[in-house]
């Protein structure tokens, strides 16, 4: 029997999943990322977790197809990353160095959206098509597409950055990037926050909202039970990402455009907000692309790590 692994470093922890060669999840783990001096530690102890699972299932080298590895960070076809956000690491040959360090095992990286995005096409909110648009909604907008099957790299490991699309030309304040105006700025979980602040300091609305206690769930489950200023700030966001898609849908027009993270948890209250500007603004060719919410969760990470390997 043949195997493959995909792995999924964060900047807490390490997903890790043992695949068979037919995409089968057979285990599942953790462990802890160790970000101190550098990231020193990551790549070593991911090599020693994944030789422990070997052992004690008798997996030889033989039977092990691949490594599959997404990062938080952007990575080039090589397997390089020039710079991580929260995992310590500068320049780092992932690839080369956590082959070398499972004793020449194929190793296989890429960015944690876009390998995440690859695995919600394989056996999540994207199953059965091969182009995917994935948008993630978490703390921040992370994004990954997927061109007749494959995941658009870039040049530089940066393809699918869908968060720092400039949504608004007139913002003053800073996004995380050091640019204005960018679209995480609005439409991630701490964007929605911020515009239902903004909202709640312009107007004087009556709302169930509690200004001390703000954030995107807060702000959903309003929704849910008809809150209209709440509803005011699920249009606004959903105007951003909406009109956003529709430019993104008209240089890859995907057949699906699957929404993850933390946001998407809201469930299908949020899709109309998306789809209603989406559809308003996107070209003719674009109008029945479909919304789905993303399906793998937390597992999309591994799941689409160990597809990098399956596909070569």
């Amino acid at each position: 029997m043949e195997y493959c692994f995909g792995v999924d470093i964060g900047g807490t922890t390490v997903k890790m999943g043992l695949f068979s060669a037919e995409g089968e999840l057979i285990h599942k783990w953790e462990i802890k990322t160790q970000t101190q001096n550098e990231g020193e530690r990551i790549l070593p102890d991911v090599a020693e977790s994944i030789l422990r699972e070997m052992d004690e299932r008798d997996i030889t080298a033989g039977q092990v197809l691949g490594v599959g590895v997404g990062i938080p960070a952007p990575v080039n076809s090589e397997g390089i990353v020039q710079n991580t956000a929260n995992l310590g690491w500068g320049y780092k040959d992932v690839k080369g160095e956590l082959s070398k360090l499972l004793s020449g095992l194929e190793v296989r990286a890429g960015n944690d959206a876009n390998v995440a995005a690859l695995g919600e096409m394989w056996m999540g909110g994207g199953q059965g098509r091969k182009n995917v648009v994935m948008v993630t909604l978490g703390t921040g907008v992370g994004g990954g597409i997927i061109h007749n099957g494959r995941i658009v790299v870039g040049e530089n490991g940066a393809g699918g950055e869908i968060g720092h699309i400039c949504v608004n030309y007139e913002e003053k304040e800073k996004c995380g990037c050091g640019k204005t105006g960018c679209l995480e700025q609005y439409a991630s979980a701490t964007g929605i926050a911020r515009l239902a602040r903004r909202r709640l300091a312009k107007y004087h609305e009556q709302t169930i909202l509690n200004r001390e206690d703000i954030s995107a769930k807060t702000v959903f489950d309003a929704v849910k039970k008809k809150d209209e200023v709440a509803i005011k700030i699920a249009e606004e966001f959903g105007v951003y990402l909406g009109h956003a898609l529709a430019n993104i849908a008209v240089i890859f027009d995907p057949a699906v455009i699957v929404i993850g993270g933390g946001v998407s948890r809201a469930g299908e209250v949020l899709l109309p907000f998306i789809e209603k500007p989406f559809r308003e603004r996107a070209f003719f060719a674009n109008q029945n692309t479909e919304f789905a919410l993303a399906m793998l969760g937390n597992d999309a990470g591994i799941y689409g790590a160990a597809k990098l390997v399956l596909d070569e």
